[in-house]
């Protein structure tokens, strides 16, 4: 069932949350026309537990500073002509 609630009144807030906590679709209504429609989504899935060193199978980063050094093309780009020739 979809309800009709103006948000133009003082307890819209309340009166939102509290259709939309009974599991209800809310129609939010200004001026006599709907700008938008609420639906309630079902419980939010559960993550795993997060485990520190999950990716230390793979063994250790081989170059670590790989991720800070320059760029070689982005460099020979910047140092090279505004507008390429062809």
């Amino acid at each position: 069932m979809t309800i009709r609630v103006d948000i133009g009144g003082q307890d819209a807030l309340s009166e939102l949350v509290a259709h939309i906590d009974a599991g209800e679709d809310v129609e939010l209504v200004r001026d006599g026309e709907t700008i938008a429609m609420t639906l309630r989504m079902g419980p939010a899935a559960k993550r795993g537990k997060r485990v520190p060193g999950a990716w230390a199978h793979l063994g250790k980063l081989q170059d670590p500073d790989l991720f800070l050094r320059p760029d070689p093309e982005l460099e020979e780009a910047a140092d090279g002509p505004i507008f390429p020739t062809t």
